[in-house]
């Protein structure tokens, strides 16, 4: 079964009704999430946009080097804006995988 989402449009409504009175509108509205685990409110602040303020986890750099096919990790470094992931893949040959630490996106993969 699908998760819906509802977004929460009275927040919407009365912001514009405010802000007609000179006084500032929230920014963003709560969701309400329905689906098979039942009924859940969502705050609606996470941005699941590129991350300056937060750098990776360890952790999750090998997750996503293990998306690019690391199967045993080796060594993990940090340079800067980038991890390193070193290890090998399935097959035992060597790979690095080279994280951006504030985004997640992989930059550089080497065979």
């Amino acid at each position: 079964m699908q998760t819906k989402t509802f977004l929460a449009g009275l927040t919407m409504v009365a912001g514009l009704g405010v802000a007609g009175l000179g006084v500032a509108a929230p920014a963003s509205a709560q969701g309400i999430q329905i689906g098979p685990g039942g009924v859940r409110v969502d705050p609606g602040y996470r941005d699941r946009g590129p991350r300056d303020d937060i750098d990776l986890s360890r952790g999750e750099a090998i997750r996503i080097a293990r998306r690019e096919g690391l199967a045993d990790v080796d060594n993990v470094d940090r340079r800067g804006p980038r991890i390193i992931v070193r290890g090998s893949d399935r097959r035992g040959d060597d790979i690095t995988v080279v994280v951006d630490s504030r985004s997640g996106d992989v930059i550089d993969v080497r065979r």
